[in-house]
């Protein structure tokens, strides 16, 4: 609905015209202009969307048709309201006058201005209407219409913002969940690899076992003695050389995982020097003293004595062995060194990599070890190892792990100020 017009003035001027007309009327000389009824309001914008109040009859066509413009080009709705100064004083009498209207009109965005003291954004749907209101404010600057005017501009602005905002978290969910699915992949395929190599160690070594184990067992079989005919002594050692190879068997068949190897070599020494012990007193001749195993083959038994030897690139070391591989020491020969597989390839135990350093420790003890196999690829073996608590836990890092490893604060035109909520 349009009002009366006159020659075009700034709308701020109409709204104190307002004022000052209704100031010379006796009856309200002494008391607000009071607002318009909610019905009112919200039959006038269900019209044309843009509600003046009749006190204010100075409004420019131009700037009522700009509100009207803005209104139906809107992408959303939007209705305007215009009071004049002073008939709403405070957020709870604009809510009282305002929330019927929402109701009755609907959804969208409604600028409600009192004068040139108040404006507001109001909406019963969207959210981030003060957002909206400082963008407003912003692009209207001291012009109360076009600050209006500009509402379906700030609402777009924010829109955009919003959805920019949502494609980038879309955009950042998707980046993380490829992140994501690319590090399970890499993980899955590392455990993977991991399960794999561990797999052929296993393999590797519970075959290097089972040949120890076998050959133990060969010898106690080829050993056929009457228990019932030897002395206590004899039958203790024999005894328990046939437990020791009763106990490499058990251990053999529970192995899983590398380290484990090291119970089994270690029953399998225990039963070699109890077969040497054996023999001995059979043999009337004296009971051997306690020594490590051969180090050149285990499966040799107990070593007899010390020899100066060095590894093919490597510093003489004090190493444990047989009498036959001893001989061959002195003479220049080669002793009749242990063969592993690795990969496809047979060579010396000691020289196979951290995966037997288990299998060497349960013939050796650390001590040993200390001694005979540094300088050589057991270096690396041997490094694992003190990392585990001198032996006792082989394997960690050797095959059993990875292996290895202001509006109401701010100005509206200069003057415009708001409710102080």
């Amino acid at each position: 609905m349009l009002r009366r017009l006159v020659t075009p003035t700034a709308l701020t001027a109409g709204l104190a015209a307002a004022v000052v007309s209704s100031a010379v009327v006796p009856a309200a000389a002494d008391t607000q202009p009071a607002p318009p009824e909610s019905q009112a309001i919200a039959e006038e914008l269900q019209s044309d969307n843009v509600f003046i109040d009749p006190s204010i009859d100075v409004i420019p066509e131009a700037e009522q048709e700009a509100l009207e413009s803005s209104a139906a080009e809107a992408d959303v709705p939007v209705y305007y309201v215009v009071l004049p100064s002073d008939s709403v004083s405070s957020a709870t009498g604009m809510d009282a006058l305002m929330n019927p209207v929402m109701d009755e009109v609907g959804d969208g965005l409604y600028g409600f201005v009192v004068g040139d003291q108040v404006f507001q954004v109001l909406s019963p749907n969207m959210e981030d209407t003060e957002t909206i209101r400082e963008l407003a404010l912003r692009e209207g600057g001291n012009n109360q219409v076009d600050t209006l005017v500009a509402i379906p501009d700030a609402a777009a602005e924010v829109e955009e913002a919003e959805q920019a905002g949502t494609v980038s978290s879309f955009v950042l969910l998707g980046l993380l969940v490829v992140v994501v699915a690319a590090g399970a992949w890499y993980v899955h395929r590392s455990r993977r690899k991991r399960e794999a190599e561990k797999a052929r160690q296993v393999a590797e070594i519970r075959q290097m076992a089972t040949e120890d184990v076998v050959s133990l067992g060969e010898d106690v079989s080829r050993l056929e003695i009457d228990v019932s005919k030897v002395d206590e002594a004899t039958r203790e050692d024999y005894s328990q050389a046939m437990d020791a190879y009763d106990r490499a068997k058990a251990e053999l068949d529970g192995i899983r995982e590398p380290e484990q190897v090291r119970l089994v070599t270690s029953a399998v020494e225990d039963g070699r020097y109890h077969m040497t012990a054996t023999r001995a007193r059979l043999n009337g001749d004296p009971v051997p003293e306690r020594r490590g195993p051969c180090f050149f083959n285990p499966q040799h038994g107990p070593s007899v004595e010390d020899v100066v030897w060095a590894p093919p690139g490597g510093s003489p070391r004090e190493v444990t062995a047989c009498a036959d591989c001893a001989h061959a020491v002195r003479v220049g020969g080669h002793p009749d060194v242990r063969l592993v597989e690795v990969d496809g390839e047979r060579r010396p135990y000691y020289d196979a990599g951290p995966a037997y350093a288990p299998y060497a420790s349960g013939y050796f003890g650390m001590n040993m070890m200390m001694g005979m196999f540094t300088g050589m690829m057991m270096g690396s073996m041997m490094g694992s190892m003190m990392g585990m608590g001198m032996g006792m836990g082989v394997g960690e890092d050797m095959g059993g792990g990875d292996f290895g490893g202001d509006f109401g604060g701010g100005d509206f035109g200069g003057d415009f100020g708001g409710f102080d909520f």
